[in-house]
C-alpha cells in the first residue's frame, strides 16, 4: 500500500500531516534548527510528502519538548526555593547539614549564610573543609574565594583561586576566573583584562563579558566596552526564552551600561 492510497482512504490523516508539517516548520524557523530542516520541511509542505515531518518530529520536536518540560520543572522547583524567606532556607540547610555532613550540604549553608550577610558565620561553616582532605576541592576553594571577596580580602581571594584545577570542568573554569579577575580588579593589577578575556572563552554563562564591560566602563575605555556589550545585545535577542531567564542579571546588566554609554 502506498502512501498516496492511506492517504486517499483516510483523508483526515492528511490534514494531520499537513497541520504537523506546519507546526515542525514554524519550530525550525523559530529555533533555528538548521537551514537543510528548513527547506526538507518546505518541499515537504509543498508536495505532501510526509517523511522529513516524521525525522523532524521524532528526532527535533519531540526530544526538545521533553527537554523543556524537564527544565520547566527545574524552574518551578527554584522558584519555590527562591520565594522561601532566606532564614527558613538557611534553617532547612543547617538540619540538612546536621543529618548529612557532606562538602556540598557544607557549601549550601556558607552560601545561604553569606547572601544573608553573615560572612563570618560561612566561613566557619567552610574552615573544617579547608583544613580537611577536601581544602584542594574547587567547591570548597570557590566558595571561600566568595566570602573572601565579600569581606575585602581579595588577596586572600586570588591565593585560593590559583589553587583551583581548571580541567575540572567548563562551569568551574568560567566561575574561578570570572572571581580571579574580580580580585585582580580589587587589587588595581594590569592583567584583570586579561583575566577577563580568558574567562570569556568557552563561559558557560554571560556573566563573564557583562562584567568585563563593566570593568571597561569603569576604566574609562569605553571604545573597547561597545562590542562587548553589542555582542551581548546579539546574544539575548537569539537566545531562548529559558537561557534569557537565566542570565536575565547579566542580560540587565550590559542593558544599563548601554543606556548609560549613549
Amino acid at each position: 500500500m502506498t502512501p498516496g492510497s492511506i492517504f486517499a482512504q483516510a483523508p483526515w490523516l492528511f490534514t494531520l500531516f499537513y497541520v504537523l508539517n506546519i507546526i515542525c516548520l514554524i519550530h525550525a524557523v523559530a529555533t533555528r534548527r538548521g537551514v537543510l530542516w528548513i527547506v526538507f520541511l518546505g518541499i515537504n509542505l509543498m508536495f505532501g510528502g510526509f517523511l522529513a515531518t516524521l525525522l523532524y518530529f521524532f528526532m527535533e520536536f519531540l526530544p526538545g519538548l521533553r527537554g523543556s518540560r524537564r527544565a520547566a520543572g527545574v524552574a518551578v522547583q527554584r522558584g519555590v526555593e527562591a520565594i522561601k524567606p532566606l532564614d527558613t532556607r538557611i534553617r532547612e540547610a543547617q538540619a540538612r547539614l546536621d543529618e548529612s555532613d557532606t562538602l556540598q550540604n557544607r557549601a549550601d549553608l556558607a552560601a545561604l549564610l553569606s547572601r544573608a550577610g553573615r560572612q563570618a558565620e560561612a566561613q566557619n561553616v567552610l574552615d573544617p573543609l579547608l583544613r580537611g582532605i577536601y581544602a584542594d576541592d574547587p567547591v570548597v576553594l570557590l566558595t571561600s574565594a566568595e566570602l573572601d571577596l565579600q569581606r575585602g580580602q581579595a588577596a586572600d581571594a586570588e591565593a585560593k583561586l590559583n589553587r583551583v584545577d581548571l580541567r575540572t570542568s567548563a562551569a568551574t573554569r568560567t566561575r574561578s576566573l570570572t572571581l580571579l579577575a574580580r580580585a585582580q580588579e580589587a587589587q588595581g593589577k594590569p592583567e584583570t583584562a586579561e583575566t577577563y578575556q580568558q574567562a570569556i572563552q568557552g563561559a558557560t554563562t554571560e556573566e563573564p563579558r557583562a562584567r568585563y564591560a563593566a570593568y571597561l566602563v569603569r576604566q574609562g575605555r569605553v571604545e573597547e566596552a561597545r562590542p562587548v556589550l553589542d555582542g551581548l545585545a546579539r546574544t539575548e535577542q537569539r537566545a531562548t526564552a529559558f537561557y534569557r531567564r537565566q542570565e536575565r542579571e547579566w542580560f540587565q546588566l550590559a542593558a544599563g551600561l548601554r543606556r548609560d554609554l549613549k
